[in-house]
């Protein structure tokens, strides 16, 4: 018989480097889940991702065990990285603050793919240049 499941919580965390601190300890705490227990295998799990931002959705069953299911970074995450900017534009239609090549665009699709609404990867490239171009991002095609 299947485990009834009670909650799924998403959440946002550190690869590597989540703490039992806000957010993490109060969302999984009031459900009853052993906060320390999961921080040790989401460590575990994500410690190749060295401190970037991963979304997690974790399922809570009755008696108390968990799942866990580490998505991609964010697509917003992952375009700063490249750009190696702090945080994008405030009026990104006229301050541009970075700029990524198209090989660079192509690697981001590439990671997020599997988590996007899009069926193949010209479609889900667009999903992530509209990401881009919200926050400032020229992305430059080197047509040579």
């Amino acid at each position: 018989m299947a485990k009834e499941v009670i909650v799924k919580i998403k959440l946002q965390a550190p690869g590597g480097q989540a703490t039992p601190a806000p957010p993490i300890g109060p969302a999984l705490g009031q459900h009853g889940v052993n906060i320390g227990q999961f921080v040790s295998q989401f460590n575990e799990r994500t410690k190749e991702l060295n401190g970037t931002t991963v979304p997690v959705v974790v399922t809570v069953y009755r008696d108390k065990s968990f799942t866990f299911e580490v998505k991609s970074p964010p697509a917003a995450v992952l375009l700063k990285q490249a750009a190696e900017i702090a945080k994008g534009s405030s009026i990104p239609n006229r301050e541009k603050v970075g700029k990524i090549t198209g090989e660079q665009l192509r690697k981001i699709t590439e990671t997020k793919f599997k988590d996007l609404n899009a069926y193949d990867k010209s479609q889900a490239e667009k999903i992530i240049r509209g990401t881009a171009r919200s926050m400032g991002i020229e992305i430059i095609e080197n047509n040579s």
